[in-house]
């Protein structure tokens, strides 16, 4: 991330990356975003709490971010599978992605040991498959995580 970039933490959690992302160097601008009002909540209370004034809460809808402006990088991790009609959810997100914007999803390995159930797991290639009927294509891939993907992509 570079310096005045913004970043959506899709199926933020508790905040774990948000507010990591919010206390980096580069300080971009954040948007904590779940589909849980409980989470939403929390994590408006803990950007309170630890003074992340550049870090938002975004309660996400059915098929969408609720984001209130195009971000540069959108982080999905281990939420990839959560999602419901990805091609589509995908192909709407589009417009929440500034030019040039990627997407960066981090999720189980098809054959990780500890992980959730193997139905709910993919390969790179059915990733790639889905964001590609999406309009995106696969800028980078990563294997230092032992047990999940990291893929990055853009907009084709």
């Amino acid at each position: 991330m570079k310096t005045g970039q913004s970043v959506a933490d899709v199926g933020a959690g508790t905040g774990y990356f948000s507010t990591r992302l919010a206390k980096s160097a580069a300080r971009p601008r954040v948007y904590a975003v779940d589909i849980e009002p409980s989470m939403v909540a929390h994590l408006t209370e803990r950007a309170k709490g630890e003074g992340l004034a550049d870090m938002t809460a975004v309660l996400a809808g059915d098929g969408t971010t609720n984001l209130p402006e195009p971000v540069d990088v959108v982080l999905i991790v281990d939420t990839f599978h959560h999602i419901p009609n990805r091609v589509a959810y995908f192909t709407a997100l589009k417009a929440k992605l500034k030019p040039g914007g990627r997407v960066a999803i981090v999720d189980f390995l098809k054959d990780a040991p500890q992980a959730p159930p193997v139905e709910f797991r993919f390969t790179p290639d059915q990733v790639s498959a889905e964001l590609a009927q999406a309009g995106f294509q696969l800028q980078a891939s990563h294997d230092f995580l032992p047990q999940q993907l990291f893929l990055i992509y853009r907009v084709k």
